[in-house]
This record gives structure tokens, sequence and C-alpha cells, in this order.
């Protein structure tokens, strides 16, 4: 995939900034975001699993169960990841972290710094910055 970015200027931008995202991913299934605590991964995810016309009361961060799965308006699988409590790449193997990659489901990961030695190759590497006026940039 393309290099690319994607400015989102506040709350407001969200749905647009979520659009445009999944607009330009294509067919990319593996998707971790790296960023910071409190820079918007969840916030970012919940929007784009809204896009995908999933009830937004269903998404919550993963933190405990590590992995949550929705569904899309048109029923397909979104397994969204959330890997703040693992200290052991090991640990998420045993959620059967490959099952999950392996799918063809679209799978939103935070914190995949905790397990990047088992991401896949092709997973898309998003990072989140925080600008000075409180912006976000998306970049991978």
């Amino acid at each position: 995939m393309n290099q690319g970015e994607i400015h989102i200027a506040g709350l407001d931008d969200l749905d647009r900034a979520a659009g445009e995202f999944l607009e330009r991913i294509g067919d990319t299934r593996l998707v971790a975001f790296y960023a910071p605590m409190g820079a918007g991964k969840t916030t970012f995810t919940t929007a784009l699993c809204r896009r995908l016309g999933v009830d937004e009361d269903a998404v919550a961060s993963p933190t405990f169960a590590i992995v949550n799965e929705y569904r899309t308006a048109g029923g397909e699988r979104i397994c969204h990841f959330d890997f703040y409590r693992i200290d052991d790449p090991v640990e998420a193997l045993d959620i059967g972290l490959y099952d999950y990659l392996d799918s063809g489901d679209l799978c939103l990961m935070e914190w995949p710094e905790n397990i990047e030695p088992l991401l896949p190759e092709e997973t898309l590497r998003v990072h989140i910055r925080e600008e000075a006026d409180g912006s976000r940039t998306l970049y991978w």
C-alpha cells in the first residue's frame, strides 16, 4: 500500500476521515494503529466501525478481553484488538491470533508494538500524531 496521510481537524471531522481512510486502504485487512495513550486509537476505530455499519454502542476498547468482534451492516466480521495488557507477544497466541489474522476479516489493532514480532509483513502500520492544535494526523 502506498504511503498516505489524512488530517483530522477534530471530532466533527472523524466521519469524513474514516470514510477517506477506508477508501484509501481498499482491501487491506490488517491495520495496526501506533499512537501514545489518549491519541485517539479507539475513537478512530469506533469511527471506522460506524462507517461500516456497526452499531456504535457495540464498539468498546477490548483492553481486558484483548479482542472484540463486531458485525458490519453487511454481516462481515471486524476484529478489534487492544494489545495494551500483553507483556509477552506469546500471550497473543493464546487467543488464537493467527486464526484471526488469517481469517480475511478486517483486523484493527491497538498497541501493536506489544506483539510486533508476530505481525505479518502485509500489516498496514498507521501512526496517529497529535498536533499542537489538538487535531490528529494519520500517516502510513
